[in-house]
């Protein structure tokens, strides 16, 4: 699958609403380990069917990141059944954010 941009258009059908787990990820342009970290996001992306992946830029979306307490960039949350139910901070290697996924 491919990334998905989220805005505050969409996360409510995207990810509140969606049939399968989703990960999403907080980030910057300006973030050096935002930049690290999303070749990773990407990649998992494109192996991982079962779970969803979507993207919020914070400068752009502010509400969003306000709405789920993001503090620190990049920050990934896992949603099931549109709740949060794992927080990732920070550069992690793919097999970690894969376990991660897989909690």
């Amino acid at each position: 699958m491919s990334v998905i941009t989220l805005t505050k258009d969409n996360f409510e059908t995207e990810v509140l609403n969606a049939s399968q787990p989703v990960l999403v990820d907080f980030w910057a342009s300006w973030c050096g380990p935002c930049k690290m970290l999303s070749p990773v996001v990407d990649e998992l992306a494109k192996e991982q069917n079962a779970v969803k992946v979507g993207k919020i830029n914070v400068d752009e979306q502010p509400m969003l990141a306000s709405a789920f307490n993001v503090m620190s960039i990049p920050t990934l949350l896992l949603f099931k059944d549109g709740k949060v139910t794992g927080t990732s901070v920070g550069v992690k290697p793919k097999a970690a954010l894969q376990s991660f996924i897989n909690q």
